[in-house]
């Protein structure tokens, strides 16, 4: 006999059980929802005399609720239930009445030996192929449509400004560079934000920005013993101080004696979305502050929104969702597709390879590393390169709190022990669930690029099916190169 389990009851509230049953398989399922708020997994057990079919009793308020099975690994929802497209994803619904006297059961008609898929059209044919028979099973489409494609992309981003892009509600944050660095770092963190642009009060005009990347050098610098920087100059260094030491270690790095002043990279709101998307990739910034002024000479400008290619992105799978045959390209795999950066196979010495970290990796190590690299996030792995998180250079703003990065050593402090930080101030502007999107590599890119929509999401990893072993990466600005270059 199951044991019936629930969530928190509240006084006067029926509550009725509801089985849940997974019959397609597995060695470990899981049940997760909207009724344990997408945060703890639910062991599912097999039915005796049917090792395939697993079930759990859980007591559910009536109302909507949502559920994903995890299936060895991978997250699944059941084609033969109802279900929508949301949050997390495809999840399947049930709405429960009041009557207590039943358990509902998800109808088991189905077809002996069905499997369902991971979220993704032809998931088990792909994967149960050899790589040498791999290209058999793959879509094919021309070359031309493959250009089709593109030039039907390129043409709607060069037909839609900027004005978008404009949420109907919202807010931008900006910083005045006479503001100390500790305060303005202190800000971010708490509104939630990983850069902001920089205004100057003398100039009358936005001059720069600062972000999470600041922060990366910044505590580099302080655990520099020969540094100029200390904790205790951190108190009153202003940002305006910081960017020109920044520019005087640049001109070092680079071994220029000329000083460089690197301009701020904005946009109006009545430029096309192509132009923008092209300034974000060729200057390589993340985000694009939309300014307007309704002065010819531009003064009393007005910080309008701060443009990214996630937002751009937004705007494509909105316009071509109910039409995306017009686009061919994007039923291919992502593995087919010239986008990312893949681990290299056996006997590949042409592949940059794929920078990755380990829990016990430093601290000290993760920033070298993510400058070195210039890379906005490095995969963390096991002993077996199975993915286990992601370290983003955002994650540095945690130690932003409570001065934690005074108390710490970046040499001594391991990954694991800084993104545990991370967890214990849980930033709410950021679900923990979009840090580690994945994708196999049979997934198709129209998959892929819903994905990087998403609120919060930068990247996604591709995985082995079942092991979870890193595969590659596949960024924001590797879709827009591939569509726009």
């Amino acid at each position: 006999m199951d044991p019936v389990r629930g969530v928190g009851s509240v006084v006067g509230t029926v509550m009725i059980p509801m089985r849940f049953v997974w019959p397609y398989g597995g060695r470990s399922v899981f049940l997760s929802g909207s009724f344990t708020r997408w945060s703890e997994l639910l062991p599912m057990s097999p039915v005796e005399g049917c090792p395939t079919v697993f079930q759990v009793i859980y007591r559910l308020p009536p109302g909507y609720h949502q559920y994903k099975f995890f299936v060895d690994g991978e997250w699944r929802h059941d084609e033969h239930q109802p279900y929508v497209h949301g949050q997390y994803g495809i999840v399947n619904t049930v709405l429960l009445a009041t009557d207590p006297n039943y358990i509902p059961v998800i109808n088991l008609d189905i077809a002996p030996g069905s499997n369902m898929d991971v979220d993704n059209e032809n998931f088990r044919r792909v994967v149960q192929v050899t790589e040498a028979t791999l290209s058999e099973v793959l879509p094919r489409i021309s070359d031309t449509d493959v250009q089709i494609s593109r030039q039907r992309i390129s043409a709607f981003l060069s037909m839609h400004t900027a004005y978008e892009l404009l949420p109907e509600s919202g807010k931008v944050v900006a910083l005045d560079v006479d503001l100390p660095v500790k305060q303005a770092f202190h800000i971010l963190h708490e509104q939630g934000i990983y850069m902001a642009p920089l205004w100057d009060m003398c100039k009358g005009q936005f001059v720069g920005v600062l972000s999470a990347l600041d922060f990366v050098l910044i505590l580099r610098e302080l655990g520099n013993r020969g540094s100029n920087l200390t904790e205790e100059e951190l108190e009153t260094h202003t940002i305006s101080a910081w960017k020109e030491g920044k520019s005087y270690l640049n001109r070092q790095n680079n071994g220029q004696g000329t000083a460089f002043s690197r301009h701020l990279v904005n946009a109006g709101p009545y430029d096309n979305l192509k132009d923008i998307a092209m300034k974000i990739l060729q200057k390589e910034v993340s985000t694009v502050p939309i300014i307007h002024s309704s002065l010819e000479d531009g003064s009393f400008p007005q910080l309008l929104h701060l443009a990214s290619l996630s937002g751009i992105l937004k705007c494509i799978c909105r316009y071509f969702r109910h039409c995306s045959s017009s686009l061919p390209i994007l039923q291919l795999p992502i593995c087919a597709i010239p986008v990312g950066t893949w681990v290299p196979k056996i006997g590949e010495s042409n592949r940059r390879p794929l920078a990755v970290l380990r829990p016990s990796s430093s601290l000290a190590s993760a920033l070298n590393l993510l400058v070195q690299a210039q890379a906005s996030s490095i995969p963390i792995v096991d002993d077996n390169d199975s993915l286990l998180d992601i370290y983003c250079r955002s994650d540095i703003m945690a130690l932003a709190k409570d001065r934690a990065y005074t108390h710490i050593n970046l040499d001594e402090m391991t990954v694991q022990q800084a993104l545990q930080l991370g967890q214990d101030v849980c930033n709410p502007y950021e679900p923990r669930s979009q840090r580690c999107q994945m994708c196999l590599r049979s997934d198709s890119l129209h998959k892929v690029i819903e994905r990087l929509a998403n609120p919060g999401v930068r990247r996604i990893v591709i995985v082995e099916a079942g092991s979870k072993r890193l595969e590659g990466i596949v960024s924001l600005s590797d879709i827009f190169k591939f569509f726009l270059t």
